[in-house]
């Protein structure tokens, strides 16, 4: 009996991958099409035309232009809180895993540097419940980085006046990197993350 079962599982199963991919698709060219000539000067038409598909296919999947820019702008800060939720989830002192939010973080952002620069130029085009939302994300992203400087401070490993505007800081060290971050230019991806943890802890360094 369990094999029937698992077999009529298995079409869904591939659909649902299929749909996904296609979803993908589309996210990807928009946004490079959003990046190169900004959200508003970019058409549906021009997004369909880039894949090398009809109109009504992206209808099939978003309902208009507006939620193509929403997915795009919300795809850094959730893969963001994933990367933070599983480094707090982690063993080890505040620093270690202060040191695994920033390493994971600063990789996603170099991976997904178009997403991030899309949203930091284009925010005040998402509908005004879309923006409301990503910013509740990021302040999420803030409130939990908060607390975990809170415990290296409580630990005695870190020192600074204010937990949630020391995470603002730190976030802020970590969007920049997508401003001026060149894929194949002088630093490489390895090199500026480990610059960037330098920074961070150096941040929230007791002083001696």
């Amino acid at each position: 009996m369990p094999e029937p079962q698992a077999a009529t599982r298995k079409p869904t199963q591939l659909k649902t991958e299929v749909a996904a991919y296609k979803r993908r698709r589309i996210i990807e060219e928009a946004s490079h099409l959003f990046f190169a000539h900004g959200y508003e000067a970019t058409t549906l038409d021009a997004v369909a035309e880039q894949l090398h598909v009809t109109k009504p296919f992206i209808y099939s999947y978003y309902r208009n232009k507006s939620e193509l820019l929403s997915e795009i702008c919300q795809t850094g800060i959730q893969l963001s809180l994933t990367a933070l939720d599983e480094a707090l989830a982690t063993e080890g002192s505040a620093a270690e895993r202060l040191k695994l939010v920033v390493d994971r973080v600063a990789h996603i952002i170099i991976a997904n540097q178009r997403y991030i620069s899309v949203y930091q130029r284009e925010e005040k085009s998402l509908d005004p419940d879309d923006a409301r939302r990503i910013r509740e994300l990021r302040h999420r992203f803030d409130s939990q980085l908060a607390a975990l400087l809170a415990q290296g401070k409580a630990a005695g490993e870190f020192e600074f006046e204010d937990a949630s505007r020391t995470a603002i800081w730190v976030s802020g060290v970590l969007s920049w990197i997508a401003n001026w971050y060149h894929d194949g230019g002088r630093w490489s991806a390895t090199e500026v993350v480990m610059d960037c943890i330098t920074v961070v802890m150096k941040i929230v360094a007791r002083r001696r």
